[in-house]
């Protein structure tokens, strides 16, 4: 971030929510053909939290937003915009933001749904920030939420030992002081159907090899632009939190980049692939867990479905 950049946006509470059922590797081998070693081997997960069916992608948002905002005076924050990032709810409208608005009772906000799957947080994040930036926003309580368990096919063993549901959510305001950076974005057009949910089965499905492919060989760089653009070296960096979607990911682009003395966030081997939910998702349990370094630049990096990117840097709270 620019000495010249002088509005822009703090983080104020972060929260998650996971539903209560909770899948193993073992529980998977009832209805298909895999075992706790080949899942592990291949993803690092070994558990991941399954919604009712009854419970709803905005009962999951409204779940985390209520807990990123417990704690903060909701009178005092007057949020003004509601962003959710989700490509699973089976809902057009009123969307997801809107209809977790009027769960809690907010004051008329402007509300936007976001759907780049994956990245999907970030992107929300982003416009979030750039909302707080142009004046046309105050406070914004972000949100990535997904019930990717409605969109699996369960008996495709190369996705079902992946997907997961879960929410998390970010609250941010407006300050003279940001702590958070400009965005990195865009999208690999020849990987647009890579990772995707389509009609008529409405199920996940992707090309693993391409992803992992990407993953290893592209993603560093764009990392590597994010970092440059926020005005931050890698050995500035004391939080990596990606897209949490395989371990054998995440770990060699955190190899990659040279983050030797930062957390790196591996939720995804309790938690599984959550989509947009995941950084959020594993920002918010690092906090909780009192894992998440105090006061230090946070370098967020989603990827996935679409095929669409995006990367930020947020200095965590003292």
């Amino acid at each position: 971030m620019t000495d010249a950049t002088r509005i822009g946006s703090v983080l104020l509470g972060a929260g998650h929510y996971q539903p209560e059922r909770v899948m193993t590797n073992d529980d998977l081998t009832a209805f298909v053909e895999t075992s706790d070693e080949w899942i592990r081997q291949r993803t690092g997960i070994v558990t991941r939290h399954i919604a009712a069916d009854d419970e709803s992608v905005v009962d999951l948002a409204e779940h985390a937003a209520r807990d990123a905002l417990a704690g903060l005076d909701l009178a005092a924050v007057a949020i003004d915009l509601v962003v959710v990032a989700s490509c699973t709810s089976d809902q057009r409208s009123p969307n997801v933001a809107g209809r977790v608005a009027q769960r809690l009772g907010l004051n008329g906000p402007a509300i936007i749904d976001v759907n780049v799957a994956c990245s999907g947080f970030v992107h929300a994040l982003a416009v979030a920030d750039q909302a707080i930036r142009a004046g046309s926003a105050t406070t914004a309580l972000v949100i990535g939420a997904e019930k990717l368990s409605a969109m699996t096919d369960w008996s495709d063993r190369t996705t079902c030992v992946l997907t997961a549901d879960a929410a998390g959510a970010f609250v941010i305001q407006r300050s003279e002081q940001p702590t958070l950076s400009d965005v990195t974005w865009g999208s690999v057009p020849e990987l647009a159907d890579a990772v995707r949910i389509e009609p008529p089965t409405n199920k996940f499905a992707q090309e693993g090899k391409a992803v992992f492919k990407w993953g290893i060989s592209e993603a560093e760089k764009l990392a590597r632009a994010t970092l440059e653009k926020a005005g931050h070296s890698v050995s500035d960096i004391g939080l990596f939190v990606s897209h949490q979607a395989n371990l054998r990911i995440i770990e060699p682009l955190a190899r990659q980049l040279g983050l030797t003395d930062a957390v790196i966030a591996t939720d995804v081997t309790a938690s599984g692939n959550t989509s947009a939910a995941s950084i959020p998702l594993a920002w918010s349990k690092l906090h909780r867990s009192g894992g998440l370094p105090k006061g230090v630049p946070a370098l967020l990096f989603g990827f996935g479905g679409g095929f669409a990117y995006a990367g930020m840097v947020l200095r965590t709270p003292e």
